[in-house]
């Protein structure tokens, strides 16, 4: 759920703002609003060091990466500078080395276009027009190049590649070529001099390079920098987000909390000579969102956050992901027996510093896996259901057959996507009644009831609950009331008639929508199917290999390298595709028949960590 907001308007002497910011950081639970630029020369100052730091930091891990064996060969020779030193050493090397970069490459298309006329260069061409000559230097396809030129002129083959011939003609400063001939920009420079350059150039580029490789000691000092500057950085933003009021003495200045912190904030303001007014937040205020969900949904905040935390008057759509992107990820997975594997890698995880956040996620989704892989009646690729080591009371809970000709789990994939969006379409429905009331969000009404309504009906008469002619009667009366909501009461303010057109719109989008988004939903039945059959090909392909030995031989070590390199793929080709598919369905399907936006802004409170 969405946490209820307290918006707080401070009125402060200018000189206590710091102190004043320093206990909010303390505190750790205030939203400060801060301006989208800085304010003052200093807080421009310091979010440029920022940047600076940053960039270089950037450049050095780059270098890191790039130069690994490198650095291994040069640190015993590498030394440590301070923050500021080396960043100001690598600001002027990262400029040298582009500016070197540019030069080279520069050099290397004047190389390439000087190569086919060899050593001629400009003090060569002027010694020729002394003589009271003036060169022509032209290129030509082979096929064009007439050997009756060299007849005709003094005419000079400077060199030749697989399609051109490149040569000079001379003639007397008056004389005119015969011929359609496009002449060549005579070279400048000589390759030779040019290949003499870029050599040098390398040289001072490498030595540039060596001396980056030596700056990379210093990245964990000018990582520190960074947090110590970030820290000053969010104090002078909330700082500098305020609005100076009574010729400079105050600051106004306004903080989101969450309204279940208000004794915690009073109780430690109480003491401070300041003036502040606090309110309950509104759409309008546009208050950071903070979601407050139990220890089995907050593991799945992290996806909510990937798409976009709702508007302050959306609902919170963690609860919904978590139910259905758990259970969407185990049909995908299919497999008990890889379940078995995520519950391991999930034990593992948890003695892991840096990933034991985790755990608990795939600890669920492991958990999961294992009783949908089982109903599913696979594991390792091994049909369960045809095995006789398992006992028959278990073999009554799988799913397994046909239904109406089709097989079970496929209809059941189908089955699930149908509540899905059944659901979503009723949280739309809730949630814009909330928004606009009742009276105008009857064409939302018109559309679940329609849907919603038709499928609960249709359920039900399938289960001979109700009889055939009571079942028509109530889906008549359903699209009756329905269509009265979607083509004429949708807009209470306008025309009937464009009610009507409107209507008449949303019914094709919708209609061809819907299908596409049940549809869609095949892929909960197609994914654990390809990977249990994919498992199996592997359990099959080791068999072949083993072959009919009973005692131990080679073979087995075959067998076993086949066996467990192919289910150890598979189990991540699984955990991709049930990661990415269970995503799209939620953020596609469910959101869009849902309404969901996820326009709202994260909430970030002041703090010291």
């Amino acid at each position: 759920m969405i946490r209820p907001m307290t918006k707080y308007s401070f009125v402060i002497f200018h000189e206590d703002v710091p102190e004043f910011l320093k206990k909010l950081q303390d505190l750790g639970v205030m939203d400060i609003t801060r301006s989208s630029k800085p304010a003052s020369a200093a807080s421009k100052q310091l979010f440029s060091d920022i940047s600076r730091y940053n960039a270089s930091l950037k450049s050095l891990n780059q270098i890191k990466k790039e130069y690994a064996v490198a650095l291994s060969e040069k640190k015993a020779e590498v030394e440590a500078f301070d923050a500021e030193t080396a960043v100001q050493k690598c600001e002027a090397l990262i400029r040298q080395r582009r500016e070197l970069k540019a030069q080279i490459a520069e050099l290397n298309a004047s190389y390439k276009e000087a190569l086919p006329w060899g050593e001629f260069s400009e003090d060569t061409i002027e010694k020729i027009k002394s003589l009271s000559l003036t060169p022509h230097f032209i290129s030509l396809q082979k096929k064009k190049f007439d050997e009756k030129l060299k007849e005709l002129y003094p005419l000079q083959i400077i060199s030749e590649t697989q399609d051109k011939v490149y040569f000079v003609i001379l003639t007397e400063p008056d004389q005119t070529i015969k011929g359609k001939f496009k002449e060549s920009q005579a070279p400048q420079r000589c390759a030779s001099e040019i290949e003499s350059e870029i050599k040098q150039l390398k040289e001072q580029y490498k030595s540039t390079t060596d001396e980056l490789i030596s700056l990379t000691a210093a990245t964990d000092s000018i990582s520190e920098k960074i947090k110590a500057l970030s820290a000053e950085a969010d104090l002078f933003l909330a700082k500098e987000g305020s609005t100076k009021k009574a010729e400079q003495t105050l600051d106004v200045f306004t903080g989101f909390a969450p309204t279940e912190c208000t004794e915690t904030i009073t109780s430690a303001l109480e003491n401070d000579s300041l003036y502040y007014i606090k309110e309950e937040a509104k759409l309008e205020d546009n208050p950071p969102i903070s979601l407050k969900n139990n220890r089995f949904t907050r593991m799945f905040a992290i996806l909510t956050d990937m798409y976009g935390r709702p508007a302050y008057n959306e609902f919170d759509p963690t609860p919904y992901i978590s139910v259905f992107f758990l259970l969407f990820f185990a049909m995908c997975m299919g497999d008990a027996g890889y379940g078995v594997l995520l519950i391991i890698i999930a034990l593992l995880l948890r003695k892991s510093k840096g990933t034991k956040e985790y755990a608990p996620l795939v600890m669920t989704l492991g958990i999961a896996t294992v009783v949908v892989g089982f109903l599913l009646h696979t594991f390792f690729g091994i049909d369960i259901s045809q095995a006789s080591w398992v006992p028959e009371g278990a073999k009554k809970f799988m799913i397994t057959g046909k239904i109406a000709g089709y097989d079970s789990q496929m209809v059941l994939a189908l089955a699930i996507g149908v509540l899905h969006i059944c659901i979503a379409m009723v949280v739309k429905a809730v949630y814009a009644t909330k928004k606009n009331g009742f009276a105008n969000s009857l064409g939302t009404w018109g559309w679940t009831l329609l849907i919603v309504g038709g499928v609960i009906t249709g359920a039900i008469a399938l289960a001979g609950v109700i009889d055939q002619s009571l079942t028509k009667t109530i889906i008549i009366v359903i699209g009756i009331v329905s269509a009265l909501g979607i083509f004429l009461l949708n807009d209470l303010h306008r025309n009937p008639l464009k009610n009507i057109g409107s209507g008449l719109w949303e019914t094709y989008n919708t209609v061809t929508g819907l299908l596409g988004d049940v549809l869609s939903y095949i892929r909960l039945y197609a994914l654990g199917l390809a990977g249990g059959m994919l498992g199996a090909a592997f359990n099959q392909l080791g068999g072949m290999v083993l072959g009919d030995s009973t005692g131990f031989s080679a073979m087995w070590i075959f067998f076993i390298i086949i066996v467990v390199f192919g289910h150890v793929l598979n189990l991540a080709m699984c955990c991709l595709g049930a990661f990415v598919h269970p995503l799209r369905l939620n953020f596609l399907e469910f959101f869009k028949n849902s309404g969901y936006e996820g326009s709202g802004k994260t909430y970030k409170p002041l703090t010291n960590k």
